[in-house]
C-alpha cells in the first residue's frame, strides 16, 4: 500500500514538473514565432518602397502637424475664433481636413513616383515608369495605407475614388500650363475642398491659406520619396 502511495506521489510530482516546464517552453515558442513573423514583415517592408513610403507618409503628416497649424494660423490671421469654439465640431473639422491632406500628399507622391530616378545628367528628360511598375507600386502603397489607417473595405474604396478624382483634376489643371501669380490660390482640389470645409463664408481667404498648406504637403511628399531606398528596381515589378 505504501509503495502504491509513493508511486502515485511520484507520478503527481513528475506531472507537475512536466507542466511547469511545458508552459515556459510554449511561451518561448510563441515568442520565437512572433519574432520571426515580425522580422519577415520588416524584411519585406525593407524591400518594398511602396509599403515603406505609405507608412512614413501617414506618420509624417501627424508628426509635422500641417493641418492643425494651417487651421490655427488661419483662425489667428482672420480673427475666426468661432471656428474653434465647439470642441466636437472642431475635432470633426480637423479629421476631415486631415483626410484631404492625406489625399493631396498621396497624389503628389504617386505623381513623383511615376518618374524614374535621375541619372545625373542635368539635360536628361525624366523617364516615366511603365504602367506595370506603377500599377504594382500603387497597389502595394494603397494596401499598406489601408492597413495603417485601419480602414474598412468601404473606406478604402471611397479613398481610392477620391484619390482618382484628385489626380484627374490635377492633370486637367496642369494641362492649362497657366502660371499662378503669387497672390492667387492654387488651382487644386485640396484648396477648393479644404476652403469650403474650413470657412465657406470667407472662401477666397480660406483658399489662399489652403494653398500655403498644400505647398507644405507637396514638399513633404517629395522629400519622403526622395529619401526612400529605390535603388532596387526589381521590387517595382513584383
Amino acid at each position: 500500500m505504501a509503495r502504491h502511495k509513493k508511486a502515485a506521489s511520484f507520478r503527481r510530482r513528475t506531472y507537475k514538473q512536466r507542466q511547469a516546464f511545458k508552459m515556459p517552453c510554449e511561451l518561448l515558442l510563441t515568442w520565437v514565432r512572433s519574432w520571426c513573423a515580425y522580422m519577415a514583415a520588416e524584411k519585406q517592408k525593407a524591400n518594398d518602397p511602396a509599403s515603406e513610403l505609405a507608412e512614413r507618409l501617414a506618420a509624417a503628416l501627424l508628426q509635422e502637424r500641417i493641418v492643425p497649424r494651417f487651421v490655427d494660423s488661419y483662425v489667428v490671421e482672420q480673427g475666426r475664433q468661432a471656428l474653434q469654439v465647439h470642441a466636437g465640431m472642431y475635432r470633426d473639422l480637423l479629421a476631415l481636413l486631415q483626410r484631404e491632406a492625406l489625399l493631396a500628399a498621396c497624389a503628389k507622391l504617386l505623381e513623383v513616383a511615376a518618374y524614374q530616378p535621375e541619372t545625373g545628367r542635368r539635360l536628361a528628360k525624366p523617364r516615366l515608369r511603365s504602367r506595370q511598375e506603377m500599377a504594382a507600386f500603387r497597389r502595394r502603397f494603397l494596401a499598406t495605407m489601408t492597413r495603417q489607417q485601419n480602414w474598412t473595405a468601404g473606406d478604402a474604396l471611397e479613398f481610392q475614388s477620391d484619390l482618382q478624382m484628385y489626380e484627374q483634376l490635377i492633370a486637367r489643371a496642369a494641362a492649362t500650363r497657366r502660371t499662378r501669380k503669387p497672390f492667387e490660390a492654387a488651382n487644386h482640389p485640396f484648396v477648393d475642398r479644404c476652403a469650403f470645409l474650413l470657412d465657406s463664408s470667407f472662401l477666397e481667404k480660406a483658399r489662399l491659406a489652403a494653398s500655403r498648406a498644400l505647398t507644405e504637403l507637396e514638399k513633404l511628399a517629395a522629400q519622403l520619396y526622395g529619401g526612400a531606398d529605390l535603388d532596387n528596381e526589381k521590387v517595382w515589378k513584383n
